[in-house]
């Protein structure tokens, strides 16, 4: 038990850092390689900050835990829209001035959607697996034809001004590039065995460990990233990471896990507590940040909101169901 606790610690330690490493040096590489600043913000960074449950879900499908990968993806997309974006606009009330971020939270509503019609019977197949990755695919590419018709969007001005500030040599952006993926996939490692091993010794299910302790986990690189950009004023990098993120998770996490290893016996929770509360929080997203009546933002109030619902999520599963166990 206290050596899983360690590689537990041990292993968020090295995720966040390495994912750190990993962002930076891909955006650093994409930008030498001439790729468009707005492309960088929305593909290479979107793409970096969900490494960590990528790597991470993948390992558990690979070890034959999908359950934890899925409340890893699942689990990751309540924690950025709760914890996450809670505390950003608690710091400071997020703007949203992109537009090109405003047509992704439909997406992202859209896609959550899809995944609960797929979980509709209590499986995920294989076939539907691809289809998820197919989606993700496809994502990939609308964005890239977003970033290029989205010429002085704020949030390629915010993006511009991130890789300056961060700029470095080819050849050390290769490095961190390289060094980052190796220690992503070591700590993934360490990370998914220590959480398998606290669930088996509690007694609970893969899935609430993925919801709970590795989703958290995982998400600390953009809980780092958005609290920073806000205080830099970079509201729509904030909030972009975020979507992009959940819109990740969703397609390629999930996608990657269930062709690994299809998830044939679902809990009924699953659908019935789990992605009800994200899409619950996915709608309260779209209200605020959309802006229907007025210019797109979250508020102190309700990025309050977010973070209580968060919270009495968290405290629902720890009270009712890990101490039911």
């Amino acid at each position: 038990m206290t050596l899983a606790i360690l590689a537990i610690l041990g292993g968020f330690v090295l995720l966040v850092w390495s994912a750190d490493r990993f962002v930076e040096g891909a955006a650093a590489a994409a930008k030498h390689a001439g790729m468009p600043s707005l492309l960088i913000g929305m593909v290479i960074v979107g793409f970096g900050t969900s490494a960590p449950e990528m790597v991470v879900s993948a390992m558990a499908a690979l070890d034959g835990n999908p359950d934890l990968a899925l409340g890893n993806a699942i689990g990751s997309n309540i924690v950025n829209t709760g914890l996450i974006l809670g505390v950003t606009a608690l710091i400071t009330p997020i703007m949203v001035q992109s537009k090109i971020v405003q047509k992704e939270i439909p997406v992202l509503l859209f896609i959550g959607l899809l995944l609960g019609y797929f979980l509709w019977d209590g499986a995920l197949t294989r076939l539907e697996a691809v289809l998820l990755l197919v989606g993700f695919f496809v994502l990939i590419c609308w964005s890239i034809l977003s970033a290029l018709k989205g010429k002085g969007d704020a949030l390629e001005n915010e993006t511009k001004k991130e890789l300056v500030a961060r700029a470095m040599p080819v050849k050390k952006a290769v490095f961190w590039l390289v060094l980052g993926l190796v220690l992503l996939i070591l700590s993934s490692r360490v990370l998914v065995w220590g959480s398998v091993s606290i669930a088996h010794t509690l007694g609970v299910s893969d899935l609430i460990i993925g919801l709970t302790i590795v989703a958290l986990g995982t998400s600390l690189p953009e809980l780092a990233a958005s609290i920073i950009a806000v205080r830099k004023g970079e509201h729509d990098i904030a909030i972009g990471n975020v979507v992009g993120s959940n819109m990740f998770n969703l397609l390629a996490v999930i996608g990657i896990a269930g062709v690994i290893s299809p998830m044939p016996t679902l809990s009924s929770d699953v659908l019935s507590r789990d992605w009800l509360v994200m899409m619950a929080m996915t709608v309260a997203l779209l209200i605020t940040a959309y802006g229907f009546r007025r210019a797109g933002r979250i508020n102190r109030f309700e990025g309050a909101s977010l973070l209580f619902a968060f919270c009495a999520y968290n405290v629902w599963l720890v009270l009712f169901v890990i101490g039911y166990h």
